[in-house]
């Protein structure tokens, strides 16, 4: 199911990106193809000054015909660069455009395609399936805190960083991904037939779609098969609106009934009663397996957020998804976020932070202690940062402590040699504020995050048949 594309072209000469960049080929080495997509080809590429391997994502500006195209391809870097970060999704190391193709340069992983490790073993025991079905929601968890939907999780989007090694897989693909507002209604079907919820072909859902799909994947982990399946697409939808769930079919009668709880829970064809993310990797199955969350992602997530908010030495074209959040928070449009604000606009994003966290998120994002957020000038965002890390106020920071500090907030390692190599300019094994602003001037802080309008789009790839 394609969507139908306007006549009129888009000129070869618009920038899809909107900003010059730098020529790929001054920076990389391309290699051999990885893979085959819609829009793009993805090739083995090399950093030509650290000899790094990485991923790139060639797409071909021809096939991007109309604005919705252009728009689409820009929301899939924006929210990567918003997500990464996370241990379990792709990091993305850069965009660039010539007059041919915009390319995307990611990490790397070259183990394989989830799908595949499925079909080779038909399917998992009970223990590694609920420890895949922790990293899998616990991606979804991730997204949907900071306000993201994926709208096409599947295993074949879901990469292996190591081959052998099939806990580390990593979700990649956010070409149907959009930023959501709490309470925000989408009616564009977009998915995969066999992961597609129901509420999405009814075509009025939010992200409790994504939990409904990672509850399909869950099934097919279990059984090798999909819960929902027929000889066409539309017998496929027909089958996923009765929502009829077959416990019966082997494996199922020696699979734990905790396991068919939990499916079932994820599996609800109301979304308001669904399991939310947060809820699903707090199920006894998963619990019981060893791999139960020690506490709510949002916590590290926001802290993580407010980093970035009190140091903004980002592009507009990394922050916009932070700002999408902040303009949701403002219920009053001040252009400042008061602690009941943040409060409401937390639990909306469904956040289990103590009233005390969000507390102390206020304090270490609130510069001039005016009891509320706001946008400001980026010397105070500098100094807030700088106060953040230098605790004890002694005016310096050590490098030992930014690093700690950026390590719990799984800030990238590009980040973390960029600061050793850049800031204690004197050798001393201290950063002072001169040394913090001429290292945050420079870029090296963070990695962005950007929002993109809802664009309906109907993406129906899988062909029918059997898993």
């Amino acid at each position: 199911m394609g969507r139908e594309k306007e006549l009129q072209r888009i000129p070869a000469t618009v920038s899809v990106l909107g900003h010059p960049t730098p020529d790929l080929r001054d920076l990389y080495a391309l290699g051999r193809k990885l893979g085959q997509g819609q829009f793009g080809t993805t090739y083995l590429c090399t950093d030509l000054a650290t000899g790094a391997n990485y991923a790139c994502k060639s797409i071909s500006k021809r096939k991007l015909i109309t604005q919705e195209d252009i728009d689409d391809v820009r929301r899939e870097i924006e929210i990567m660069h918003h997500l990464s970060g996370h241990k379990n999704i792709v990091t993305i190391k850069g965009a660039y455009e010539d007059q041919l193709y915009v390319h995307i340069v990611m990490e790397l992983c070259a183990g394989g395609e989830l799908f595949d490790q499925i079909i080779q073993r038909g399917h998992y025991g009970e223990r590694k399936a609920a420890e895949l079905t922790r990293i899998i929601v616990g991606v979804v968890e991730a997204c949907h805190s900071l306000g993201v939907m994926h709208r096409d999780l599947k295993p074949e989007n879901f990469l292996l960083a190591n081959k052998d090694d099939d806990l580390s897989i990593k979700a990649i693909d956010f070409g149907l991904s959009v930023f959501f507002k709490p309470g925000q209604i989408f009616t564009d079907v977009v998915g995969s037939p066999y992961y597609v919820a129901p509420e999405v072909l009814c075509e009025k859902y939010g992200p409790e779609a994504d939990v409904w799909t990672a509850g399909v994947i869950l099934y097919i982990l279990l059984s090798g098969v999909p819960p929902f399946w027929a000889e066409t697409q539309q017998g496929i939808f027909d089958a996923v609106l009765k929502g009829v769930i077959d416990f019966d079919s082997e494996p199922w009668p020696v699979i734990s009934d905790s396991a068919k709880d939990l499916i079932t829970r994820m599996l609800n064809p109301c979304p308001a009663e669904r399991l939310s993310a947060h809820e699903a990797l707090c199920h006894p199955w998963i619990r019981d397996h060893g791999v139960a969350p020690d506490h709510p992602l949002d916590t590290a997530e926001l802290e993580k957020m407010a980093l970035r908010i009190i140091a903004e030495s980002l592009s507009e074209e990394e922050t916009e998804g932070l700002k999408e959040m902040f303009q949701t928070m403002d219920a009053d449009n001040s252009g400042a976020i008061t602690y009941d604000e943040l409060k409401e606009g937390l639990r909306k994003y469904g956040s289990t932070l103590k009233d005390t966290e969000i507390r102390d998120l206020m304090e270490a994002a609130d510069v001039d202690n005016s009891g509320t957020i706001d946008y400001i000038e980026h010397e105070e965002h500098l100094k807030a940062a700088f106060s953040y890390f230098d605790k004890d106020g002694s005016g310096y920071i050590t490098v030992d402590e930014l690093q700690k500090a950026c390590l719990q907030h799984n800030m990238p390692d590009a980040f973390l040699d960029d600061v050793i190599k850049e800031a204690g300019q004197d050798n001393d094994g201290r950063i002072d504020y001169g040394e913090f602003v001429a290292m945050m001037t420079k870029g090296n802080m963070g990695v962005g995050r950007r929002t993109m309008r809802n664009s309906p789009n109907i993406s129906m790839r899988d062909a029918p048949g059997a898993i």
